[in-house]
């Protein structure tokens, strides 16, 4: 018998665009907003538009280190001797962490040397150091984008600087950051620190200030990167948590610095004030209890294999239904992760979402005798 298990959750969903305010705008020329744990796009405006990506290309850069770190290929306390390539960046009116030639340079501090003081320098010292040449490096940027469905990005270089090859799309910057902060939860507290000293510069000790401008204002931003370039203007790619919930923004085309500030926490707060974000249920956690048949339980807990969340306007809570379909008294034995049922998520009686629901435990098949007496009392009474 197919049962159907209406779940106490109605609340409305963000499914089409014309649920968005048609009168929000952000001045940039290219502009995305993502909720992180649902993963739904709550503004964009032309995000697949090409761009020149700038130091926001240092986010791959730095991740691809942090892959290298987490496999057990590279250590943070690996050394990288600098050569004269990467030194002259620091001596062109770049963006540098101001290395110097020959020095010996550990792995850690040319990461906060190009997350924090975003060092043209220290990432061509650390592709240099990764991958033998900057070129040979960016192959591997390029090929970790494909891998993440960056579809619409090219790297041709570790830093972002001019280069008509060196191209993507806020939609993709979104993707990477993203992948980032999931990733790599750890390493990303580096996006947040203020600011980086660095003491082998050939003279006095030089300490740079992040450049992501809305670290330092009270609204939760602990991350991603700025970028600029003439043909491009400036460029940010942000991120905040308030109250375990975060947002990722990425703009592009901004004027002025003081726009792209001003513009960004704009977007934020828009996915703020104007949307909540709710857990439906996360991952091998008991979500429910299905009816069992001649099993040595009468219920058995099912959970889900992935989280689930959806983003609403906070001033619709009433479209969104969750429900539960299988075919049951589910019949023993069951084992842990069997395929039971599933969870519907529906939208105006429009399904919008469907999830596999699994066993949580086993429940074992009880012996023949007991099984007659469940039969017995079932045709009687329709007692399971």
């Amino acid at each position: 018998m197919k049962k159907i298990f209406k779940l106490a959750l109605i609340f409305s969903t963000m499914l089409f665009q014309n649920s968005i305010s048609v009168e929000f705008d952000v001045k940039a020329k290219t502009a995305i907003l993502q909720d992180y744990l649902s993963g739904e796009i709550l503004y964009e405006k032309d995000a697949d538009l090409s761009i020149y990506p700038a130091s926001m290309t240092k986010i791959m850069t730095s991740i691809i280190a942090f892959e290298l770190i987490k496999n057990g290929d590279l250590s943070l306390d690996d050394e990288f001797i600098i050569s004269e390539n990467a030194w002259r960046l620091s001596q062109a009116g770049y963006s540098s962490m101001f290395i110097m030639v020959g020095d010996s340079v550990s792995v850690e501090d040319l990461l906060r040397g190009i997350i924090v003081a975003s060092g043209n320098d220290s990432c061509v010292a650390l592709a240099e150091g990764i991958a033998g040449t900057e070129s040979e490096f960016a192959i591997l940027m390029t090929a970790k984008a494909q891998e993440m469905g960056m579809y619409n990005t090219n790297f041709t270089n570790s830093s972002g600087l001019n280069d008509p090859d060196n191209y993507s799309t806020v939609r993709d910057i979104m993707i990477m950051s993203r992948y980032l902060i999931k990733n790599y939860p750890e390493e990303y507290k580096y996006f947040k620190e203020l600011d980086f000293t660095w003491n082998r510069t050939g003279g006095d000790p030089i300490t740079q200030g992040n450049r992501n401008p809305l670290l330092y204002k009270n609204i939760g931003a602990d991350g991603i990167k700025t970028g600029y370039l003439a043909v491009e203007k400036y460029s940010l790619a942000s991120s905040l948590i308030r109250n375990e919930r975060r947002l990722i923004a990425v703009g592009s085309g901004f004027q002025t610095k003081n726009s792209r500030s001003k513009e960004s926490t704009k977007l934020l707060t828009y996915g703020l004030t104007n949307f909540d974000t709710i857990e439906i249920g996360k991952r091998n956690n008991p979500f429910l209890e299905l009816d069992v048949w001649l099993g040595n339980k009468n219920k058995i807990k099912v959970k889900l294999n992935e989280d689930i969340y959806k983003t609403i306007p906070k001033a619709r809570k009433k479209y969104l239904k969750v429900k539960s379909v299988y075919n049951g008294p589910i019949e023993a034995p069951i084992y842990e992760n069997d395929v039971l049922g599933k969870l519907i998520i529906s939208y105006k009686d429009e399904v919008v979402s469907e999830h596999e629901l699994v066993a949580a435990e086993n429940v074992k098949r009880i012996n023949i005798i007991s099984r007659i007496v469940r039969s017995i009392n079932y045709l009687i009474w329709g007692d399971v």
